[in-house]
């Protein structure tokens, strides 16, 4: 889960796909208020535990009011309302339209986005100034870098960086709000494309564990499978069993898939995701630090050496084939231009490698 590929499922709908309805939008901006509720929630929660709020306390002192309240009384706000939930709504704000011209265009309900997205997007609303005021301190940004251990979504940071402008009643979402909100896969979505004149069925399935036994037995006639995995995830550990690591998690299941009867006759293409992130992380979490990865001799910072490493470790999951690097990318999903690269040459090569087990094309 989270490792990015509903990410380019949509990527595919917006390079290939019908344009989104005004109803997606509202969904998705919905999505993008609760993600940010969710996000901060779970920052203020790991602020206390690494024992941080004197530092909130330090900074208050020295910065002053960032508004109508400083960075300790924005912080304790969000902790009354979002985690100790000891007190009610704001009642000094009004979630209502207030007149003529001034409706939220996302609107406060969407019935495809669920109840607790609703009520999320509604504080979202309702506390986007402390929100803003906490996310902006020194001292969230120090919390931010240990965001591995409360399973963070990287993405989220987008979306906190706009929190004025997406809790604002104009806030309209863009190509980019959509791609980067967070919305889970719990069931198997199927998008149909024609790309240079061929007809390709797309599925989108869950990743979790939970998830995993609504599909893997599913697909026996399938063209391709598109094996996506966090490059970022090295450091972090499953929602669903906290003492598993992501990566680890990602190499049993990419052993199972590729070596599962049903995909026997099927190309296969591996991306390692969230490049970008791992770029960033590899700067100060170390990946010979995390035990099932001592084996790693490369620099700590070397990005290149990084991704080898983990290349070969998906190798090394095989059993009767190879995977050539052709079938392996290294991708960023909220990257329009990477992806669209990538994905028109990863058509090319399933119609090429698929002609090549249909004895049209002979193999190299």
């Amino acid at each position: 889960g989270e490792s990015g590929k509903s990410t380019i499922f949509k990527q595919m709908r917006l390079l290939y796909g019908p344009g989104r309805s005004e109803d997606d939008l509202r969904m998705y901006g919905v999505v993008a208020r609760s993600n940010i509720v969710v996000a901060i929630k779970k920052l203020c929660i790991l602020c206390n535990n690494l024992e941080m709020e004197g530092d909130l306390d330090t900074e208050s002192e020295e910065e002053g009011a960032l508004g109508k309240m400083t960075v300790r009384e924005a912080y304790d706000e969000l902790t009354a309302y979002l985690v100790d939930k000891k007190v009610p709504p704001p009642p000094t704000i009004d979630l209502e339209p207030k007149g003529e011209g001034e409706e939220d265009w996302v609107g406060l309900n969407s019935t495809r986005a669920g109840l607790g997205a609703n009520k999320d997007a509604k504080l979202c609303v309702a506390l986007h100034e402390s929100i803003r005021i906490v996310w902006e301190s020194k001292t969230m940004q120090k919390v931010w870098d240990n965001r591995a251990s409360m399973n963070i979504v990287d993405g989220h940071k987008e979306l906190l960086d706009q929190v004025t402008r997406i809790a604002s009643p104009k806030f309209k979402p863009t190509k980019r709000d959509v791609l980067v909100a967070r919305v889970r896969t719990t069931q198997i979505i199927v998008e149909k494309y024609k790309i240079k004149g061929m007809k390709y069925e797309m599925y989108d399935v869950g990743g979790q564990r939970s998830d995993r036994r609504k599909w893997i037995h599913c697909f026996d006639q399938v063209t391709a499978v598109i094996f996506v995995a966090a490059l970022s995830e090295y450091d972090q550990y499953l929602a669903e069993a906290a003492e598993t690591n992501r990566m680890v998690e990602a190499l049993e299941l990419f052993h199972s898939v590729i070596n599962n009867i049903a995909f026997s006759n099927s190309s296969v293409l591996l991306f390692l995701n969230k490049m970008d992130v791992f770029k960033e992380k590899i700067k100060y979490s170390d990946i010979s630090a995390m035990e099932p990865f001592s084996d790693y001799t490369g620099a700590a910072n070397d990005f290149d050496a990084g991704v080898k490493y983990f290349k070969k470790k998906f190798k090394d999951r095989l059993i009767d084939d190879e995977l050539n690097d052709t079938f392996i990318h290294v991708t960023c999903a909220v990257d329009s231009k990477n992806l669209e690269f990538v994905l028109d040459s990863t058509t090319s090569i399933i119609r090429s490698d698929n002609l090549k087990r249909s004895g049209f094309l002979m193999a190299d």
